[in-house]
């Protein structure tokens, strides 16, 4: 269905509208729980699509009613597995208990103050919570005199319990203990960062602040060391794991000359026992482990090796109720899959994410094109089936016992259900691979709540030069053939994001607006971007900037071959972190090509950004300086002679601001006039705050200066 022009008084209240709705986040449905009997469904919503106070909700299957836990707003929650016990989490880390089975309003915790990472036990007996670096644990309902701490303090700079930077942002694992099933002992991680550098972060619009101190491990330098212990839940005592040596210890050339192991990338405990995966620091190889609770041994389940990097799967790996490991393995034709065993999932099926397994069926996220990623279940010498549709869209789920959610954001909007039992309980369809049916089943739908962009994306979804490059074009509504548009390219085209996806989703609500005010808005996912294999992405391995830049200015003579109104002499380039860095890096090394841009948050120098993140594709910064300098923006600087706009949150703990401020004195150096735009107290994600809608006015302004088109002030 093609979507109605906006009017005119629409497109100068988008920007208000996307702010006050956190680019569309607010209302919808999240965070799920499903019950391990699959009778109980929790989740946070808010009550409208702009407040920003979120609610703890219950569905219980078979009622067909969800109905509110809590009256007042909550950052957070945990439940025992059968989902009759929850404590919730409030400002200033007070703690709240509640037994969803009877009605009334959560009791209060008293005796729990300043508590991080609460996790109740499977359960429901005990709760568990970090506080100065300490792990607690309090039996239910709780209590200042129920309250045990298992590890004593050491210090500020260590903490058990909690995952340090480079873990909760780059690895993607953001717990720190782990309960074994029957609630006797923890799994718990020692995160020592002593080690690890420290950066001050300050608000220069408020020079009476302190500032923030940060362990900020970048390329090059130490890591926080992390340890595994096995800790009796009743105090009775711990034992450390014996982990892999961590890499380095002894050597002394360093972390990077020694066949060992520096990250924790995953852990748990399952009936089965508890198990730990770990990375060495070079990154081609993760190992998974058995774990001893008895004495702390481990042994080893499996190992991946890989000439690149081994690549991180959410959710993986897991064992399956019968002890089968399923992890994840590049196939022979480099698709990114599982394996179980002899078993694999079929070539061609991209796997993003294991959501989790029901008996022997394993439950995951995957597309056969990047462009969509559905809900599959899949047994272990079977071919998949596909849970999600029929229709396209981009499908998260969360898995308890027979019931399934289905989150799914097509192109008209989200819809969320709440399935159980059988496989294909959305009715999906298809199979990956031949064999393989969906079974309808009844299925619930949850109240999303969001608000209805007042401008509506019309994309054109396109498959552009020589490599198929994914892309999508949006033209104003109210264009005809014969008028020639500046182009506006709005990529992030970065490492593990895709936004070519055939869903309504923030950024195309967002290039349509900057469509209405007159440009052609091109996105493309190139080279780097998931969702088509490992050579895909080992494309940009060594080089940040090569590949990727060449698939946008392909892609963008592509487009104006096939729409010949796309004038080629003019074109901008926006973007934010990785984006803006390639929108910085177009206008400095490809000016004939690239006429304006905008680089939001760009990580200028990529020996300031974190270890894993950047020594995955650039290795050791003091064994391969070369990739690094090549892949860093500041030695172009006297090249630039386009317009350039840098716009960067001083609050940023992510990418520092001493990227733009770095890039800009070079451009200053060299006598490059340039703009920057500082966000006081702004953090990485502006895009969700406040500030979104002015920096949305300011940028449609400026580019439309640079590119020639006439911006109405009201509009922009």
């Amino acid at each position: 269905m093609t979507p109605t022009p906006p009017a005119r008084a629409h497109l100068r209240a988008f920007p208000g509208q996307f702010a006050r709705s956190a680019r569309f986040s607010r209302g919808r449905p999240h965070s799920f729980i499903v019950s391990d009997d699959g009778r109980r469904v929790l989740f946070l919503r808010s009550l409208s699509g702009t407040d920003p106070v979120s609610l703890l909700w219950l569905y219980e299957t078979g009622t067909d009613a969800e109905r509110p836990l809590t009256d007042a707003g909550v950052n957070g929650y945990t439940a025992d597995a059968r989902g009759r016990h929850v404590v919730v989490a409030r400002a200033g880390g007070t703690l709240a208990a509640l037994d969803t089975r009877t009605p009334g309003p959560p009791r209060p915790l008293p005796g729990i103050r300043d508590a991080r990472a609460p996790r109740l036990s499977p359960g429901g007996e005990r709760l568990a919570f970090v506080r100065d670096g300490a792990l607690h644990v309090a039996r239910w309902p709780g209590g200042e005199d129920a309250v045990l701490c298992l590890v004593a303090p050491e210090g500020p700079d260590v903490a058990y319990g909690l995952p340090d930077l480079v873990a909760r942002e780059e690895i993607g694992r953001e717990e720190g203990y782990w309960w074994a099933p029957d609630g006797t002992a923890l799994l718990v991680a020692r995160t020592d960062e002593s080690g690890v550098a420290r950066r001050w972060l300050t608000d220069p619009a408020h020079p009476e602040r302190p500032p923030r101190v940060l362990r900020y491990p970048a390329a090059g330098t130490a890591n926080a060391v992390t340890s595994l212990h096995l800790v009796a839940a009743d105090g009775s005592g711990a034992r450390r794991v014996a982990l892999p040596g961590r890499a380095g210890e002894g050597h002394p050339e360093g972390p990077w000359h020694a066949p060992a192991f520096e990250y924790l990338t995953a852990a748990g405990w399952d009936a089965h026992g508890p198990w730990a995966s770990v990375q060495t620091r070079d990154q081609r190889t993760v190992r998974t482990l058995a774990l001893d609770p008895a004495d702390g041994s481990a042994r080893t389940l499996a190992e991946e090796h890989d000439p690149y990097w081994v690549s991180l799967l959410p959710g993986t790996p897991l064992r399956t109720a019968a002890g089968a490991l399923v992890t994840a393995r590049v196939l022979g034709d480099g698709t990114r899959g599982l394996a179980a065993g002899a078993a694999t999932t079929p070539e061609g099926l991209q796997v993003r994410e294991v959501l989790g397994a029901r008996g022997e069926e394993v439950l995951l996220r995957a597309g056969t094109d990047p462009t969509e990623v559905h809900v599959w279940a899949w047994t272990p010498g079977a071919a998949p089936v596909r849970l999600s549709g029929p229709g396209p869209g981009v499908y998260e789920g969360a898995v308890g016992g027979p019931t399934l959610v289905l989150d799914g954001l097509g192109p008209e909007g989200r819809t969320v259900r709440v399935t159980g039992g059988g496989r294909g309980g959305a009715g999906g369809g298809g199979s990956a691979g031949g064999a393989g049916s969906a079974v309808e089943s009844r299925a619930a739908v949850l109240r999303s709540l969001e608000e209805t962009p007042l401008v509506l994306p019309r994309p054109r979804h396109l498959r552009l030069g020589v490599r198929a490059l994914r892309s999508a074009l949006y033209l104003p509504s109210w264009h005809t053939a014969g008028t020639r548009l500046p182009v506006l390219l709005s990529p992030y085209a970065g490492h593990g994001l895709g936004l070519v996806v055939r869903a309504r989703t923030w950024w195309a609500a967002v290039a349509q607006w900057f469509a209405e005010h007159g440009f052609a808005v091109l996105i493309t996912d190139g080279r780097g971007t998931p969702g088509r294999g490992a050579p895909w992405e080992y494309a940009i391995h060594g080089d940040r900037l090569t590949a990727a830049l060449a698939d946008q200015a392909d892609a963008l003579r592509a487009a104006a071959a096939a729409y010949p109104d796309l004038d080629l002499g003019r074109v901008g380039i926006r973007g934010w972190s990785y984006g803006g860095y390639l929108a910085a890096a177009a206008v400095l090394r490809h000016p004939e090509t690239f006429h304006a841009a905008v680089a939001g948050a760009a990580p200028a120098d990529r020996a300031l950004y974190n270890t894993h993140w950047e020594e995955r594709f650039l290795g050791d910064p003091a064994v391969l300086p070369e990739g690094y300098r090549a892949s860093s923006l500041l030695d172009d600087a006297p090249r630039l002679r386009r317009p350039l706009l840098l716009v960067h949150g001083l609050a940023d703990e992510n990418v520092s601001p001493a990227h733009m401020l770095r890039l800009s004195a070079a451009l200053l150096a060299a006598g490059r006039p340039h703009e920057v735009l500082p966000l006081s107290g702004a953090e990485h994600g502006v895009m969700g705050t406040p500030l979104a809608a002015a920096l949305l006015r300011h940028e449609v302004r400026w580019l439309g200066g640079a590119l020639g088109v006439a911006v109405d002030e009201e509009e922009g």
